[in-house]
């Protein structure tokens, strides 16, 4: 019968090994949740060996999937980038998923708000091939860049929030994500100066708003400046990267900029940082363990989602205002329509819970805050 010859001091990982002298080689590997052994036996003896763990050589290991509500991840939720996303490793649909197609869409319709407010689009085939080169600048590629390099400084939150994700879960390589980074910006601004050309701008100003848009992106997500820190200050900056630079864009590409769609746009941006608030929630936890000043993490969720809601519907109704003001009651009267909707989805869904019923509120509630943005468009064109 074997003895214990040594008492258990501390236990490390390994694998256990029998001796190989006249006896048959077994090599199984175990694990311990609580710290690792080193047991061997032989035929005579059972030894338990004592080891220092370095606590330090232990780390954290990502899900293997992403939180879905079936069990597994939705393959259309990772083409768009959101959360519910299947793991995947085809490489290009991981860049696609970087890039968050689902975001892609307010960029678009600015452009097209831009353009309806210049009040010199026409529906002729140069001009909707102008719009739609301004469009695939403003989403895929400047969009694309901004989600790109926003994940890439976000990493280390993104390991505590969503570390599925696939830049902490190691599914795309450092040198990949940089690459695509820089891509994109390239492709962006490159659009943009060809527009310029197009267009016959002696100012290159749809480059200047692209360039100008790209450096936002960058402070709002790299340090040292890391706008998205300050909540106020972030999420106003993001709001008016989705709503003002785009139409900005659409409007110069084919027409002027005045002053007053530049305030009447910079007031919507305040819409936008609410917009912006809504995908705070479900980062409070990381935001808290980084030290990020987000709104929820600053005033708590229960205070953050009425600042929330009361910057989307108050931006709204004074804009409403301000067309009434202008002489345009029936604009006035189309948008505070639209406002009831949203009313309506953010006590169903988002005042609820913002973090359960987050996709779904945005999914009801802003296709209306979208078409407001055209009303306006079509007002300030007549």
């Amino acid at each position: 019968m074997s003895s214990v010859l040594n008492t258990v001091t501390s236990l490390r990982l390994s694998k256990i090994y029998t001796s190989n002298n006249n006896n048959n080689h077994l090599q199984l590997p175990t694990y311990s949740v609580l710290s690792p052994a080193s047991v061997s036996f032989t035929r005579r003896r059972l030894t338990v060996r004592a080891a220092d763990t370095d606590t330090n050589e232990v780390k954290s290991k990502a899900p293997d999937k992403a939180p879905a509500g079936g069990g597994s991840g939705s393959s259309f939720n990772q083409l768009l980038g959101i959360k519910g996303a299947a793991q995947e490793t085809n490489k290009w649909k991981i860049r696609l998923q970087l890039t968050k197609p689902v975001t892609w869409p307010p960029l678009v319709w600015g452009v097209v708000c831009g353009a309806a407010a210049s009040g010199n689009f026409h529906w002729n085939l140069e001009d909707v091939a102008k719009s739609i080169l301004c469009m695939i600048m403003s989403g895929p590629c400047l969009t694309g860049y901004t989600q790109t390099l926003n994940d890439w400084y976000d990493r280390e939150i993104d390991a505590i929030n969503e570390p599925y994700r696939p830049i902490p879960s190691g599914a795309i390589s450092e040198n990949e994500v940089i690459s695509q980074i820089w891509l994109l910006f390239l492709g962006g601004i490159g659009i943009a100066a060809l527009l310029d050309v197009w267009a016959g701008h002696d100012f290159p100003i749809v480059f200047y708003l692209a360039l100008g848009g790209s450096l936002l992106s960058y402070i709002y997500s790299a340090p040292p400046l890391k706008l998205k820190q300050n909540g106020w200050i972030g999420n106003f900056a993001l709001g008016a990267s989705y709503i003002s630079l785009p139409w900005w864009a659409g409007q110069a590409l084919f027409g002027t900029l005045t002053p007053d769609t530049i305030v009447l746009t910079l007031l919507y941006s305040i819409a936008g940082l609410g917009i912006a608030i809504v995908n705070d929630f479900k980062s409070i936890e990381g935001d808290k363990a980084l030290g990020l000043q987000s709104l929820p993490v600053a005033f708590g969720a229960e205070t953050a989602k009425w600042i929330c809601v009361a910057a989307i519907d108050i931006t709204q109704i004074s804009v409403a205002g301000y067309l009434l003001g202008a002489g345009k009651p029936y604009y006035a009267l189309a948008l505070l329509t639209l406002i009831i909707p949203q009313v309506v989805f953010q006590f169903q869904y988002f005042l609820k819970d913002p973090v359960k019923y987050d996709v779904k509120y945005q999914a009801s509630a802003q296709p209306f805050l979208v078409l407001g943005l055209l009303v306006t468009a079509l007002a300030t064109s007549h």
